[in-house]
């Protein structure tokens, strides 16, 4: 699956392998420049508000950056748009975390095995947004996807299942 994992946008003039090369580098060296600048400021900072907000700024940049040259599938993409939703996630910008959500879904279920649990955490970050925003039906149908697998994953009778099933029941 490499070839879908580093999927290049299909441009009429397609990017030089060079310009493919440089674009990979760039997005290795922000991937690293967003862990360290993370953790120093997670470590350092009380009140990250201002903080968090520059690290979603790296994430967007970034991802525009990226965006020219690779497919919103590609691998260094989703890692970044994973990133943006837990920056929205920890700023309780639900409606960002929900849109990055949203794009991230499709290319985790190409890329990882029916029964991922990678899959099945982002049905539920899913889920739980859906019914923040007060949107029931995509929320019920993203939970049970989450459910559906990790019933594969766990089994049945695990716990995580049963506390996703009492949330259903209780909106």
């Amino acid at each position: 699956q490499d070839k879908e994992k580093l999927e290049i946008r299909k441009l009429n003039d397609p990017p030089s392998a060079e310009t493919v090369r440089d674009m990979i580098k760039y997005a290795r060296n922000v991937i690293e420049e967003f862990r360290r600048a993370k953790h120093y400021k997670y470590i350092l900072c009380l009140t990250l508000t201002p903080l968090v907000c520059e690290l979603l700024e790296i994430c967007e940049l970034s991802l525009d950056k990226m965006g020219a040259v690779f497919e919103d599938s590609n691998v260094y993409m989703l890692h970044m748009m994973y990133q943006a939703m837990g920056v929205c996630l920890y700023v309780q910008d639900w409606e960002g975390a929900l849109r990055y959500g949203q794009k991230i879904i499709r290319p985790y279920s190409k890329h990882y095995p029916s029964y991922s649990l990678n899959v099945a955490s982002m049905w539920l970050k899913l889920g739980r947004l859906y019914m923040a925003l007060e949107n029931r039906t995509a929320g019920v149908k993203a939970l049970k996807r989450a459910i559906a697998i990790m019933e594969v994953a766990h089994g049945k009778d695990h716990p995580y299942i049963s506390e996703i099933k009492k949330e259903l029941e209780d909106h």
